[in-house]
């Protein structure tokens, strides 16, 4: 399983995640972090990415003086990973208590309703 991030390491994935460059620097992450309205202090920045650097979800090459960071796991992988720990221990890895939890608990809106029958069916979904 791929480890569990903590809030603040998540949010910084999400930015890399979402970056259309292959790598990303320091900067990068301080403006976007600015810009959603979320600054952050350099010094706990610095520790966060090393933090993932060690827990093996990005690579930091140095250039120059500035460090440049390449995502290890994908966004996908994380999903996926987390939601299988997730399954398992709530549901004791049963998909359809998951799916019957959300149908009879009223979490779904008519239009997820149907988009989810429709991909249960094997049809296709539509946007």
């Amino acid at each position: 399983m791929i480890q569990k991030l903590s809030d603040a390491e998540y949010e910084i994935m999400k930015i890399i995640w979402g970056n259309p460059k292959k790598a990303t620097l320091f900067s990068d992450i301080t403006d976007e972090m600015a810009a959603q309205g979320r600054p952050c202090q350099k010094n706990t920045l610095i520790v966060l990415l090393s933090r993932l650097v060690g827990k093996g979800y990005l690579d930091a090459t140095k250039v120059g003086r500035r460090n440049e960071y390449v995502p290890l796991v994908s966004e996908t992988a994380y999903q996926t990973s987390q939601t299988q720990h997730f399954i398992d221990k709530i549901y004791e890895g049963s998909i359809k208590g998951l799916v019957t939890n959300l149908i009879k608990g009223d979490l779904l809106t008519q239009e997820e309703y149907a988009e989810l029958k429709a991909l249960l069916e094997g049809g296709k979904i539509e946007k």
